[in-house]
């Protein structure tokens, strides 16, 4: 059976491990649950992850490693 998550990239990091890799259903729907990917805890509802994406990242590293994992793969 196919994965019906994706995973993307926050510049925060989870509270209970610190990844920073976060998976939301690929509907993305403002109130489906966000959960670290490594450590599967609930994080927070992906239109909050929304606001905290287009706030920006903190850093110029940090955009960068925004950029580059949250790219669409080809």
């Amino acid at each position: 059976m196919p994965d019906l998550s994706t995973d993307f990239r926050l510049p925060v990091a989870c509270p209970n491990c610190g990844s920073h890799r976060m998976r939301v259903s690929q509907v993305k729907n403002p109130d489906d649950k966000v959960f670290c990917a490594s450590c599967r805890r609930y994080v927070c509802l992906y239109h909050e992850a929304e606001t905290v994406l287009q706030q920006g990242p903190g850093s110029d590293s940090e955009a960068l490693i925004e950029k580059a994992a949250n790219s669409p793969s080809d």
